[in-house]
This record gives C-alpha cells, structure tokens and sequence, in this order.
C-alpha cells in the first residue's frame, strides 16, 4: 500500500514539474515513465511557456485531422525562435510545417514523383546496397575491427536510398548527413546559439549545392519515371511548378526526412531484438514476420516523439480550454503506448496485429515517404537477421540525446560470425 502511494506521489511529481525547456538527462535515455506518468496524471498538460503537451491517441488524432483549428504553419512561432535566417526560411517552407492550400499543392507535386512504381523499383537497388553493408560489416568483423550498426549500417541506407532517388552523384554525398542532423537539431525545445550557427550554416551550404545539382538536371535531365528531382523541377501533369525556393527547400526535406527518421527506425529496431531475445528468435523462425514486426519497432520507440501544432482559433483539447495562439506539442512517443488505443502497450510483440499507431502522423500531414521507410526497415532488419542471427551486443549503447527524434548515435555490436 505505501509503496503504490509512493508510486502514485512519484508520479504526480513528474506530471506536475514536466517542462521541455528543463529535460532532465535520464528523459533522453528513456522518456516512457515519463510520459505515462502525464498520461495518467495530466494528459493535457500546461507547459510554463504557455503551450500545451498532449499524450493521448485519441486527443492526437482529432488534432491531426482538424487542420482548420490546429495549424502546421510555423511563420508565427518560428520567427522568434529562428529570426530570418536561413533556417527560418527552410523551416517555413518545407512540406511538413505548411497548410493547406500551400501544403496540398507542394504534396500533390511530390506524391507524384514518390510513386509506388518508382518505390518498387528501387527495392533491388536496396537489397544489393544493403548486403554490400553486410559484407563490408562482416570484413570488419574477421579483421578484429569494431563494428557500429549505426556508423557502418542504420545511416549509409537512407543517405544511398534518398541519394539515389534524386540521383545525388556517390562522390558528393559526403556532407548529407552532417547537413541533416544540423537542420533538424535546430527543431528540437531547446536550440543553444552554437546549434543555430550550426544549422543556418547547413542550409546556406545545403542549398548551394542544390542549386549546382539543379542547374545541371535541368541541362541534362533524367528519366521522370525514376528520378525524382527531375520529376520536382518538371512540376505536376496539370503544369503547375515548385517555385524555385520551394523546390531547393522541399529537397533538402526530402533528403532530410528520408533520413534521419530512417536511420532512427533501424538503429532503434535492431537495439530493440538485442533487449529482447525472444523476438529476435520468432522472427528467425517466422520471417514472414517482418511487417508487423517493423510496424511494432515503429510503435514501441518511435523515431519521432514529438510534433506540434498552432492553434487557430478558441478550441478545447480534452476539456481543457486553449485559446488561439497556443502553441500543441504532440507526443507521439506516448499515444503510441497508449492503453485506451494498445493492449499491453509497454510489451514489444512483433506479431501485434492491429497496430494503428501515430509513428508516421495521421491526417492530411501522414509522412510522405511511408512506403519508403516501410520497405527500407523490412529489408534491413530481414536481410541482418538473415545474414547475423547470433548477433549481441558488445559494450553500451550511446542514445542522440534529443528529445523530438530519438535514435541512437552508437550502438556496437558482435555480430556472432
């Protein structure tokens, strides 16, 4: 009985002080208690700035489809945040922090060159990248050298899978990665002065060298069946064109959020059948598992925690007023453990089936490149397992230490050849 009231007393504690501005460091290990605790305790929660910190699936999802109260247009809440900057510029007008009918028409002109066709066609592609990474992996291994599912597997697939869909040259793609993590650290709740330096510096860089790439797609192009950036600068089949910043930014979006969150997904996965063994042996056993087992990884630790919305007008979430001008923060990361929406939410089982969980939004703003990330996490982790099933860890693995994408920077491994 005290030791409940205890657990109860905890909890109310961590609900009542919750501030993203002051997250103590134990939140970027492992920001579950944390979020069950405001769920059960405060699932609406008053932040000291004035915004609010929603936790719930259900209050997520109305949120996610009522684009007309609860606004993605970030003018407002990022010039303070930003100044006009190169990332300002970036942020506002990328795809994802856009209304309709901005949003609608720069998506309607990015759908089309993401096709399922041109999807499907690039999964060959995709296997030989990535047994290519298990060779190399595997060479490393025979020699006595380290080797990091993160460094040496989770970042080259995406940066080559993206890559190859704008048909970025090999040789150039040196500076991607660097350039993403700059731009979207800059989104996280607390940007220090260095982290803004860091990040206007990226999109300066990133955009110059957008516009070399540009300038010589539009004197050679590619074949718009496949190449994407030939497809974005074509325009839809109605004639209606990106302007020129909204296409040099929605590139660097594409490039960015193809990858980063697709590194997170299989870091985060794999980290996911070294803690829990028994997994990894029912989908050696099942691979037919491998859908719902990547859907499960995307649930149970999400590559994105956290999003968020303006609000546009007086409304209400849950009963608790929120006047226009409040800035929504949406947990993501604790709608997707959410025992009103998840039977036994905090298990990771890999055959759940139904599993609608918010790992990739809802509405109008559902991440673009699903199908993409779907296909990318499935032969990833099939093909690992398939190649390294006596994989273990072999010594601690170190978290991003971020709050809105949660990943890993380093997790070594043994890979039990």
């Amino acid at each position: 009985m005290q030791q409940a009231q205890t657990a109860a007393s905890d909890e109310a504690a961590i609900a009542r002080d919750f501030d993203l501005r002051t997250l103590p460091p134990e939140f970027y290990d492992d920001p579950y208690p944390t979020y069950r605790a405001l769920q059960r305790r405060d699932p609406v929660h008053r932040l000291p700035d004035g915004g609010v910190f929603i936790t719930r699936f259900a209050d997520m999802e109305r949120v996610y489809k009522d684009t007309a109260t609860f606004s993605s247009d970030k003018k407002v809440e990022f010039l303070p945040k930003f100044g006009r900057t190169p990332l300002y510029t970036h942020h506002t007008t990328s795809l994802i922090f856009n209304d309709p009918p901005l949003h609608t028409r720069v998506r309607r002109i990015i759908n089309g060159a993401l096709t399922p066709r041109t999807i499907a066609e690039l999964e060959p592609d995709l296997i030989r990248l990535i047994d290519g990474l298990l060779d190399a992996m595997e060479k490393k291994a025979r020699a006595g050298q380290p080797v990091d599912l993160i460094d040496d597997y989770a970042i080259a697939i995406p940066v080559e899978v993206i890559g190859n869909l704008l048909d970025v040259p090999h040789e150039e793609r040196g500076p991607l990665r660097d350039w993403s993590l700059a731009i979207l650290g800059a989104l996280e709740p607390v940007v220090t002065p260095e982290m803004a330096e860091t990040g206007n510096r990226a999109v300066v860089d990133f955009v110059a060298y957008l516009e070399t790439l540009v300038a010589r797609r539009r004197a050679k192009p590619g074949d718009p069946e496949r190449d994407v950036l030939t497809r974005l600068i074509a325009g839809d089949e109605g004639g209606e064109k990106l302007t020129e910043t909204e296409l040099l930014q929605n590139c660097i979006f594409i490039l960015n959020a193809g990858h980063e969150t697709t590194t997170n997904l299989i870091g985060n996965g794999l980290a996911l059948l070294l803690e829990y063994p028994e997994s990894t042996r029912r989908l050696i056993e099942n691979p037919d598992l491998v859908r719902t087992a990547v859907d499960e990884m995307l649930r149970f630790d999400s590559p994105v925690q956290l999003g968020n919305r303006f609000t546009m007008q007086d409304t209400e979430i849950g009963g608790m007023p929120i006047a226009r001008g409040t800035s929504v923060n949406l947990c993501i990361g604790a709608a997707n453990r959410d025992p009103a929406q998840f039977r036994e939410p905090d298990v990771f089982d890999i055959a759940r089936s139904p599993n609608r969980h918010v790992a990739f939004a809802s509405g109008p703003h559902q991440c673009i490149g699903v199908a993409l990330a779907r296909l990318e996490g499935r032969v990833a982790v099939s093909r690992f397992l398939d190649r390294f099933p006596n994989f273990r860890a072999a010594g601690p693995a170190t978290r991003g230490g971020r709050a809105r994408f949660r990943g890993f920077l380093h997790l070594p491994v043994d890979l039990g050849a």
